[in-house]
C-alpha cells in the first residue's frame, strides 16, 4: 500500500479500495478453503483417525524414503489440490514429524515436494486468479491451464527423485528409484491430461490419487 501511494502516486481512494479488495479476496475464498481443511484436520486428530492414518502409513511403507514419496509428494499434492495456500506443507510436515522426521527436515522436505503441485492449488485458484488479472474469458482460462499443464509434468516427474535425494543422498535415492519413477509418472501424466483436456479444476487431486494408488 505504501509503495502504491508514495512510489507510484496511486490515488488514495483507489489504493485503499484495491487493498480492501485484496484482503477480501484473501479471506473469501482462500481463507474459507483453508478454514475448512484445518477443521477436517482437527476433526481427524480429535477422533483418533490421524493416529490410525499415521500407523497405516508406517506399516504400509516402513522405509522413510518411500514415506516421503507417499506423504510429502503424493498426499501433499492431494491437499494442495483441495486447499493449497500452505496447508499441505503444514499437514504433511506434521505427519512426517509423527513418523520420526526432525521438524525442520520435515518442513523443508514438504516444501520441496510441494513445488510442482502448487500451480493448481485450491481447485485451480492460482490459474483462475491469473486469468482474472489478464481479463480473460473461459477460453483464455482453459488455454492458461493447458500451457501450465505442458510445462509442469517435467518437474512433476523429477520431484520425487529430488525430495528423496535431498533426504537420503544419491545412493539412498537409487535404492527406491522405482517408487520415485512410479509416483512421478502417475502424477505427471494425469496432470497433463486433465489440464489440457478438462481444465484447471481438480488437476492435482486427480493426479495425486493416481500417484498414491500407483505407488501402493
Amino acid at each position: 500500500l505504501a509503495v502504491a501511494l508514495f512510489a507510484f502516486k496511486m490515488p488514495v481512494d483507489a489504493a485503499f479500495a484495491t487493498a480492501g479488495y485484496g484482503a477480501a479476496y484473501g479471506l473469501f475464498p482462500i481463507g474459507w478453503i483453508i478454514l475448512n481443511l484445518i477443521f477436517l484436520y482437527q476433526l481427524t486428530v480429535d477422533k483418533g483417525l490421524f493416529a490410525v492414518l499415521r500407523g497405516s502409513l508406517a506399516s504400509l511403507a516402513p522405509d522413510p524414503r518411500v514415506q516421503l514419496v507417499l506423504i510429502a509428494f503424493s498426499f501433499g499434492a492431494f491437499f494442495e489440490g483441495a486447499a493449497g495456500f500452505g496447508t499441505p506443507v503444514a499437514v504433511t510436515a506434521a505427519i512426517l514429524m509423527q513418523l520420526g522426521f526432525k521438524p525442520l527436515q520435515a518442513a523443508g522436505l514438504s516444501l520441496i515436494a510441494n513445488t510442482a503441485p502448487v500451480a493448481y492449488g485450491a481447485l485451480g485458484t492460482p490459474v483462475i486468479a491469473l486469468n482474472g488479472v489478464l481479463g480473460g474469458d473461459e477460453a483464455m482460462l482453459l488455454k492458461l491451464s493447458a500451457m501450465i499443464g505442458r510445462q509442469l509434468p517435467v518437474f512433476s516427474l523429477i520431484l520425487p527423485f529430488w525430495v528423496v535425494w535431498a533426504y537420503a543422498g544419491w545412493r539412498g535415492m537409487l535404492g527406491v528409484w522405482p517408487a520415485c519413477l512410479t509416483a512421478g509418472v502417475a502424477f505427471a501424466v494425469p496432470q497433463f491430461l486433465v489440464s489440457n483436456f478438462h481444465g484447471p479444476w481438480l488437476v492435482d487431486i486427480v493426479a495425486a490419487l493416481c500417484s498414491l494408488g500407483a505407488v501402493v
